[in-house]
């Protein structure tokens, strides 16, 4: 019965994920002729500063996100329950738009006679250049995966016991040690699932680099598309570009996963 029910997801799981793995590595060991190379992998060590580039500007968001929701999950976890699904229908309602609208938004706004700028105007400030930098890359990215960090982050803090906070505030703890050694480390979890949802996209992204930070921004994602939809047309260059970027994103996650266990035995 067991095997009945999983059968569906296992299929899912083959068709989804592992014959498209399987693609991937056969394209990056291979030539447009089928025949066996590594000169793939070896050409992807020319593109190492947009790897730095791309790792440098998702961690910056990551980060950003994280400081911005952590706060907003922990108010939005002890405000009354009546008033949480409306805030979380706020958080959530910038989701609703299509991701293409709301990267078009920020270059209304970023640019050099967009909102912003208008509004320096006014005090006889600017034009400030904007758009087309690594700053408006990074605010892209957080504005479209903040989401991502919160909502992780909330299902945790919503569930945490407020008895274990009672009792180390009973035991001389002020807030800023309830925060740091209690409310901190129980929502390590929620912390986690956080950056990874929100590192993992903004490090493959290829539309709000390319929006937002122009042709001298160039980010894995773009450089990956090049390779498949561009006018240098290289699918196992793009294929080796994807697998070495799949086993950097796993060892970063592998790393992160190691604090999480640790916070684990010291709670323990």
């Amino acid at each position: 019965m067991k095997k009945l029910i999983s059968a569906p997801y296992l299929l899912w799981m083959a068709v989804f994920i592992i014959i498209p793995l399987i693609m991937v590595a056969y394209f990056a060991f291979t030539t447009t002729d089928g025949a066996f190379t590594l000169d793939n992998l070896a050409a992807v060590s020319q593109y190492s500063n947009i790897f730095i580039r791309s790792i440098w500007l998702a961690a910056i968001a990551t980060v950003i996100c994280l400081i911005i929701s952590y706060p907003l999950a922990l108010i939005l976890a002890r405000i009354d329950k009546s008033y949480q699904s409306t805030v979380l229908m706020i958080v959530m309602l910038p989701m609703w738009m299509n991701f293409l609208l709301r990267t078009y938004a920020w270059m209304t706004l970023l640019g050099n006679n967009g909102l912003i700028n208008a509004f320096f105007g006014l005090f006889g400030l600017g034009p400030f250049k904007m758009l087309n930098t690594q700053g408006a890359v990074v605010l892209g990215m957080v504005y479209n995966y903040l989401p991502f960090m919160i909502l992780p982050l909330y299902n945790v803090l919503a569930k945490l016991d407020k008895s274990v906070i009672e009792a180390a505030q009973d035991l001389g703890c002020n807030n800023t040690k309830t925060l740091i050694k209690v409310i901190v480390p129980l929502s390590m979890p929620g912390i986690m699932s956080g950056i990874t949802m929100v590192f993992v996209p903004a490090i493959s992204t290829f539309i709000i680099s390319r929006m937002l930070g122009g042709g001298s921004n160039l980010l894995i994602g773009d450089l990956i598309e090049m390779q498949f939809l561009g006018n240098s047309y290289n699918p196992n260059l793009g294929a080796a570009i994807s697998l070495v970027l799949m086993v950097i994103i796993l060892l970063i996650m592998t790393i992160l996963n190691q604090f999480d266990e640790d916070d684990d035995r010291v709670l323990m």
